[in-house]
């Protein structure tokens, strides 16, 4: 019995619709987008199109072409951190955040920009009210993760968007763990730039992502080069989504991802959300009540689909390898590419053994991980 557990990383299996339609866009059409007037062209543009449109629709981004393709959350936070900030700008960010985030704004410190990382508690969870004590006149940016792929914890990003248009920055979503779980209307809830992933909770394959940036504001590309229009200018155009989409754009991929997003509404975001919650608390039910296991992050209220624990006298990575090898269980252990993470809930540096279920996994699933981990820890 093989079981995936290691959602939060990557969603698995995707829907049949995604691989169908990357095999169709694969073989039937095949070519690049905006790079030619024939058929076949204009079919690879027409797709990537739709997909940005129903992307924009599912994140309520008003102007389709303020929706870019990026290949992960990834190069959308460095084409945000990188395209906005200048020496002397302060960024407010958190101690809990993916090394996607904490590396560009380490980088950028370096480059003479001001940033200051506020302390979680520790579940993981940020105050609002110290967010709203860090801002400074020169803050530029609020920046930080929606949801923790370590601990679950779901940041007030509602109340944090407020202080960050009261004290005149902008605020930056790292939406990898909540896009396709939680409901996210960007110029509802205040987000002037969002990055998401496609091959999480959208369904999309690898090498997918998205940055949706308000109206008013002009970031300087990450990358130039062709663009497909505006060929004889030597400066890369002014318009979006041309001007952050140098290259040639992964056609397939975004076919996938289209159609990974239309499994998402079709089957309803409510039902996928509640039927990951019943399996994480299934989990946190199950782990609570193993002698020796230590959880991690919010135990009630509100959370993600990402449960990390250790076990007293059991190494992380030992536990993970058993339970590989043993077992055919796949989980993630180690530091997550989120150290600052265990740093601030005190699991440095071994970090935890993470579970993170999907859609697709059962409670027989779930009962299979908990039995499999009391054989080896007894």
């Amino acid at each position: 019995m093989s079981v995936f557990l290691d959602n939060a990383a990557t969603s698995f299996p995707k829907p049949d619709a995604v691989y169908q339609a990357m095999d169709a866009a694969m073989r039937e059409v095949g070519v690049a987008p905006g790079r030619g007037g024939y058929r076949q062209s204009l079919a690879a543009a027409r797709i990537v199109f739709e997909a940005r449109s129903a992307l924009a629709r599912f994140f309520g981004v008003s102007d389709s072409s303020r929706l870019v393709f990026t290949h992960s959350a990834t190069e959308s936070i460095n084409i945000a951190v990188f395209g906005l900030l200048k020496p002397g700008d302060h960024v407010v960010s958190t101690s809990v955040e993916h090394n996607a985030l904490s590396r560009p704004l380490h980088l950028a410190a370096k480059r003479g920009v001001e940033v200051t990382f506020v302390a979680s508690d520790p579940c993981g969870v940020v105050s609002e009210q110290e967010i709203a004590r860090a801002m400074r006149p020169n803050t530029r940016l609020v920046a930080l993760a929606h949801c923790s792929n370590v601990t679950g914890a779901v940041q007030p990003i509602a109340e944090i968007a407020h202080i960050a248009r009261r004290g005149g920055a902008l605020f930056l979503v790292d939406a990898a763990q909540s896009a396709g779980f939680f409901p996210i209307d960007a110029e509802a809830m205040g987000i002037d730039l969002l990055a998401a992933p496609g091959h999480k909770g959208l369904y999309g394959p690898p090498g997918t992502g998205i940055l949706a940036v308000a109206q008013g504001i002009t970031l300087e590309p990450l990358q130039v080069g062709g663009t497909g229009g505006s060929a004889s200018a030597p400066e890369p155009p002014e318009q979006m989504p041309e001007r952050l989409e140098s290259g040639t754009i992964n056609t397939p991929a975004i076919a996938g991802l289209k159609a990974g997003l239309e499994f998402v509404e079709a089957t309803g975001l409510d039902v996928i959300r509640a039927k990951e919650t019943a399996l994480v608390g299934q989990l946190l039910e199950g782990l609570s009540g193993i002698a020796g296991v230590r959880l991690y992050g919010p135990l009630q209220g509100e959370r993600g689909a990402a449960v990390s624990f250790n076990v007293e006298g059991h190494d992380p990575a030992a536990l993970g390898y058993l339970l590989d090898a043993e077992y055919d269980i796949s989980v993630r252990v180690g530091l997550h590419c989120a150290p600052d993470v265990h740093r601030s809930i005190g699991s440095f540096p071994e970090g935890t053994v993470r579970v993170s279920p999907g859609f697709f996994n059962t409670e027989s699933d779930i009962d299979f991980f908990l039995k499999a981990l009391r054989e080896i820890i007894s």
